[in-house]
C-alpha cells in the first residue's frame, strides 16, 4: 500500500516541527523524565495548541478541530511522541477518549466534553483494569447500581494512568448487570473525579516519577446523563476505544529517535565500523520501519470508518517489542555507562536517553492489554477462533 504523504501534509509537518523547536524548553527531557515541573509545562503547552487550533486538527470544526483528516493528526502524533510527548496526560483525551465520545456520545455529551479537550483544559484518566482481573476486562467486578436518574459505583481499579495528576474526568468501565455473561452487562460511565467517595493512591515504580494509580470507589454517585453508549453494552464501546488507544501512540517514532541518537553516538565514538554494532542498529532501523507501516495500515482502515481490531493489535505488538528492544540494544552498545540516567550525572551518555528508554518501556507490553491479550484478539477477529462468552 502507498502511504506517501501529500506535499500539504509534509508542509504541515515541517511547520509543526518548527513550532516544537520554538516552544519546547532547551532542557526539555520529555514528559516521562523525572521532572515534576513537566506537568505544568504540558498543561500550558496544550492550551497554546488549543488556541491555535492544533491540538485536535483531525476533529470536526464543531468540536474545536480543523477537519484536517487522520494523516495530519498522525504526523502531529509522531512529532509529539518523538519529542517526549509535550502534551502530557492529554494525549489520552485526544487519541481515543474524545473520538469515543464522538462515536457513542449524545449531542449533550459531545457539547459538554469535547470543546474543553480541544482547548487543552482537561485531563482524563481511565478505569479499566482491576486487581483480580488485569487485562482480562471481562472479569471486572466494579459495580454500578442503577437508581434511575443516577448510578452508585463501588469497587476498585488499578493501573489508572494520571488519576492523581490530578485528572478531572474518568472513563470508567463498570458492571451494571452481574447476571449477564462475561462480556455482557457492562457499561461505560463518564465520572467526575471530584465526586465524593473517590480515593486515589499512587503506585510508585522503578521508573521514578509515577504515572499509575489505584482508584477506589465507595458508592460514588454518577448522573445517568454520564452513561456513554447503551446500558449493558459497554464491551463494544470500550473495544472501539482500545483499538484507537493501541494505534494512538506512535511508539515507533520515539524508538526511531533513540536509534538515530545511538547511530550518532557510535559515529562520534569511532564504533560505527564494528560489525556487531552495525548489525544491531540496522536491525532496529528495519523494525522501526515495519512498526510504522503496520500502524499506518491500521490508521488507513480507521480513516474509512472501520474498527481494525486485529490490525491495531498487530501494530501494538510490534511497536511495544520494538521499544523494549531499543532499550536493551542501547544498553548493550553503551555498556555500564548506559545505566546512568539523567543530565545531572556528568558522564551519562545521550543525557540518559537510553536508560529512560529501557526503564519506561519495561511495562510497554502490558499496557492497553498484554501481548497475550493482543494475540488472542488477532486469533479471534482475524483467524475466527472461538472466544469465551
Amino acid at each position: 500500500m502507498d502511504f506517501e504523504f501529500t506535499e500539504d501534509d509534509r508542509a504541515f509537518g515541517r511547520r509543526f516541527a518548527e513550532l516544537l523547536d520554538e516552544k519546547l524548553p532547551a532542557d526539555w527531557q520529555g514528559f516521562f523524565a523525572e521532572d515534576r515541573e513537566a506537568l505544568a509545562f504540558t498543561r500550558e503547552f496544550c492550551r497554546d495548541l488549543g488556541r491555535a487550533g492544533l491540538l485536535t486538527v483531525s476533529w470536526p470544526l464543531e468540536y474545536g478541530g480543523q477537519d484536517a483528516g487522520v494523516w495530519k493528526q498522525t504526523l502531529l502524533r509522531e512529532l509529539m511522541t518523538a519529542s517526549g510527548e509535550p502534551r502530557g496526560p492529554q494525549y489520552m483525551n485526544l487519541n481515543y477518549i474524545g473520538p469515543l465520545i464522538m462515536k457513542f456520545g449524545t449531542a449533550e455529551q459531545k457539547a459538554r466534553f469535547l470543546p474543553p479537550m480541544a482547548r487543552g483544559e482537561v485531563i482524563w484518566t481511565q478505569g479499566f483494569s482491576e486487581p483480580d482481573a488485569g487485562s482480562d476486562l471481562a472479569a471486572l467486578r466494579t459495580r454500578a447500581v442503577d437508581h434511575g436518574d443516577h448510578f452508585l459505583v463501588t469497587g476498585q481499579k488499578i493501573w489508572s494512568s494520571y488519576a492523581d495528576s490530578p485528572a478531572d474526568w474518568n472513563l470508567l468501565l463498570v458492571r451494571t448487570n452481574p447476571d449477564a455473561g462475561r462480556r455482557r452487562g457492562m457499561s461505560v460511565l463518564l465520572v467526575d473525579m471530584t465526586s465524593p467517595g473517590i480515593t486515589v493512591r499512587p503506585i510508585e515504580s522503578m521508573g521514578g516519577w509515577h504515572e499509575i494509580n489505584e482508584v477506589f470507589y465507595d458508592e460514588v454517585r454518577v448522573p445517568r446523563d454520564c452513561l456513554l453508549g447503551p446500558l449493558d453494552e459497554g464491551w463494544g464501546v470500550i473495544g472501539s476505544g482500545l483499538t484507537l488507544e493501541r494505534i494512538g501512540i506512535p511508539r515507533y517514532a520515539r524508538a526511531q529517535r533513540v536509534v538515530e541518537r545511538l547511530c550518532d553516538h557510535v559515529r562520534e565514538t569511532g564504533r560505527a565500523g564494528e560489525p556487531d554494532v552495525r548489525e544491531k542498529l540496522a536491525d532496529l532501523r528495519v523494525r522501526c520501519e515495519a512498526a510504522k507501516l503496520l500502524a499506518y495500515r491500521a490508521i488507513s482502515l480507521v480513516a474509512t470508518g472501520a474498527n481494525p481490531a486485529a490490525e491495531a493489535s498487530t501494530a501494538r505488538i510490534h511497536a511495544t517489542l520494538l521499544e523494549q528492544a531499543v532499550g536493551h540494544v542501547g544498553l548493550e552498545i553503551l555498556g555500564a555507562s548506559g545505566r546512568l540516567g539523567s543530565p545531572s550525572e556528568d558522564h551519562a551518555p545521550l543525557h540518559g536517553l537510553v536508560k529512560q528508554q529501557w526503564v519506561h518501556n519495561i511495562p510497554a507490553t502490558i499496557g492497553a492489554g498484554t501481548l497475550e491479550i493482543q494475540k488472542n484478539i488477532i486469533a479471534q477477529t482475524a483467524l475466527g477462533l472461538p472466544r469465551s462468552r
